[in-house]
């Protein structure tokens, strides 16, 4: 039986992809900061292939605790999908670099410390997928703004590109996704996807990764995403 980690695996995006490998047979470990609040999760079936842990990525007592738990397992796939979008609506004269500082001890700091954290429990091979954003793409960028979230989420796609390399020999693996623009509270009633369709489109390019194609950066559709 296959074991996948999800982070952030209370709502949204996160509750759909853990739901996804539920369904397919996998068992899955899903984290979040409040496991008792919770209950969406709680929800899901099959209990008995499902463990929900606590983890705040960008504590690392937490992480500590959370990797001594997972002492005996193996995994077969890392999902990284824990992240903030963080303040909205700055003008470039009034950025709040505190904030900035924050997002970015999320989705990159913790995102990238809780990965070196789980090296020892990886299989060979396995895979790392990370839950990016288009928005973090410099070849996309066409409008502008949005400092802090996409700062945070190029600087994951680089480091996301060196350990693509550096764990080749270790047998992992690694890939960028783009969810689309879904349906969840970062992405409002008017996006174009909703959870489900986000989930099974990157599942399918998971599955369709290789050790040739690890580093790559590409949508739920498996469409390519330039850097």
């Amino acid at each position: 039986m296959q074991t996948v980690v999800i982070t952030g695996a209370n709502r949204g995006i996160g509750l759909a992809v853990t739901n996804h490998y539920l369904q397919q047979g996998w068992q899955v470990v899903a984290t979040c900061r409040a496991p008792q609040s919770a209950h969406k999760l709680h929800n899901l079936a099959p209990q008995d292939k499902l463990q929900i842990l606590p983890l705040d990525i960008t504590d690392k007592s937490s992480r500590q605790q959370f990797v001594a738990q997972l002492q005996g397992k193996q995994i077969d796939l890392l999902i990284n999908n824990a992240g903030v979008y963080g303040p909205k609506g700055y003008r470039l004269d009034k950025l709040d670099f505190d904030a900035w500082q924050q997002t970015m001890q999320t989705n990159l700091f913790g995102t990238t410390a809780l990965t070196l954290d789980l090296l020892p429990l990886m299989a060979n091979p396995s895979k790392i997928a990370v839950i990016s954003s288009k928005m973090g793409s410099m070849g996309d960028n066409g409008s502008g703004g949005s400092y802090i979230y996409r700062s945070s989420k190029a600087a994951l796609n680089s480091v996301v590109k060196s350990l693509s390399i550096d764990l080749a020999p270790q047998g992992i693996s690694l890939l960028c996704l783009h969810p689309g623009w879904v349906q969840t509270e970062m992405g409002g009633p008017r996006a174009l996807i909703d959870t489900q369709t986000s989930a099974q489109g990157m599942a399918q390019q998971i599955e369709q990764l290789t050790p040739q194609t690890s580093g790559c950066f590409v949508d739920y559709s498996g469409k390519a995403v330039p850097w």
